[in-house]
């Protein structure tokens, strides 16, 4: 059985060789048929702490690693913006 494969954003990356990555996928309403956004966070395997928050990444389902991590980080997507640092004026 082929393994799932998902593409999110991190929201966290505070966990030793753990971040957080919320997925967002759209589903259309059963009854009124608008489109509406549904997401979820999964606990993600990332064994040399680099990836950082804000991030796109792809994650892999794997075996489980811990009580939370069945999710390993396989590539990025894309990098983190760069903060932007307001002047106190």
């Amino acid at each position: 059985m082929p393994k799932r494969v998902l593409t999110g954003n991190i929201v966290s990356d505070k966990g030793d060789k753990t971040v957080v990555v919320l997925v967002e996928r759209k589903v259309k309403h059963a009854l009124y048929g608008k489109i509406i956004r549904r997401s979820k966070k999964y606990h993600a395997h990332d064994e040399g702490n680099e990836y950082k928050a804000g991030e796109t990444v792809r994650i892999e389902e794997t075996a489980p690693i811990s009580k939370l991590k069945t999710w390993k980080v396989i590539e990025r997507v894309t990098a983190a913006k760069p903060a932007t640092v307001a002047s106190a004026a």
